[in-house]
C-alpha cells in the first residue's frame, strides 16, 4: 500500500516537473525566440506589413486589400449597397464568402473566393453587372472605356478575396476618371500609376501589379501638395 502510494505520486512529482519544464521551453523561450527572430530580421512583415500615410498614421496592411466607398446614406440599411468613392483608384471586387461586421473595409466574412462555375447564371449576372459599373464610372468627357478594355481583375475577386493588387491594365482606364474628380492632369494620375506598379518578382514569376493602398496613398499625398 505504501508502495504504491510512494509510486504513484513519485510518477505524479515527475510529470509535474515535465509540464513546467516543456511550458518554460515550449510556451516562453521558444516564442520569445521567435519573437526575437522575426523582429530583428523580418521586422516589416513581423508587424503585419503595415503601411504609412505621410503623417506616419497606419492606414492598412500592404497584403490585405481596401474597399473606397461613400459613407451610406442610412448606415443602419444592410441592403443598402456601398457606392464607390470615384476620386480614389478602386480595388478589385470583394465578393467572395459573404459579409460581416468585423471588417467592414472589406466585405468578407472569411477569405476565399466563390464556388460558383464559369456559367452559372448569378456568377454570369455579378460578372455582366460589375462590367457595366466599370464602364460608367471610369467614362469621362474626354475618355470612354470600351468593353474590350476592361480586364479580368476589374470585375471578378480574387482567389482569396483578399487581394491589394490590380493589374495595370485595370489602373490604367480608371486614370481619367479619378484625374478628373481631383481636378489633375491626366499626365500627373499616369506617373502615379507608373511610380507605383512593381514588376514581376524575379522578373519571371507572377504579373506586374499595382497595390491600391499605396497608389492611393501616393495620390492623397499629390493633392494636398
Amino acid at each position: 500500500m505504501n508502495n504504491s502510494v510512494s509510486n504513484t505520486a513519485r510518477l505524479i512529482g515527475a510529470g509535474l516537473r515535465a509540464l513546467l519544464v516543456l511550458t518554460v521551453i515550449c510556451g516562453v523561450l521558444y516564442p520569445l525566440a521567435v519573437t526575437g527572430i522575426a523582429q530583428a530580421v523580418f521586422n516589416d512583415e513581423a508587424n503585419g506589413s503595415e503601411i504609412k500615410d505621410k503623417s506616419g498614421q497606419v492606414v492598412g496592411s500592404s497584403l490585405i486589400g481596401q474597399t473606397y466607398n461613400l459613407p451610406k446614406q442610412n448606415p443602419d440599411d444592410p441592403e443598402e449597397a456601398a457606392k464607390p468613392d470615384l476620386k480614389w483608384f478602386q480595388p478589385r471586387p470583394s465578393n467572395g464568402l459573404g459579409s460581416n461586421s468585423v471588417n467592414t473595409q472589406y466585405s468578407l466574412i472569411l477569405s476565399g473566393a466563390t464556388n460558383k462555375a464559369a456559367d452559372n447564371p448569378d456568377l454570369v449576372k455579378l460578372v455582366e453587372d460589375a462590367k457595366a459599373a466599370v464602364i460608367a464610372d471610369n467614362t469621362t468627357a474626354s475618355y470612354k472605356v470600351q468593353s474590350q478594355d476592361v480586364p479580368a481583375d476589374a470585375v471578378t475577386s480574387s482567389g482569396s478575396g483578399l487581394d491589394p493588387n490590380i493589374s495595370p491594365e485595370y489602373a490604367k482606364i480608371q486614370v481619367h476618371r479619378v484625374a478628373e474628380q481631383n481636378k489633375l492632369d491626366v499626365k500627373q494620375v499616369e506617373k502615379l500609376v507608373k511610380d507605383n506598379t512593381t514588376g514581376r518578382t524575379l522578373g519571371f514569376m507572377g504579373e506586374p501589379r499595382v497595390n491600391v493602398l499605396e497608389l492611393n496613398i501616393a495620390l492623397k499625398a499629390l493633392t494636398q501638395s
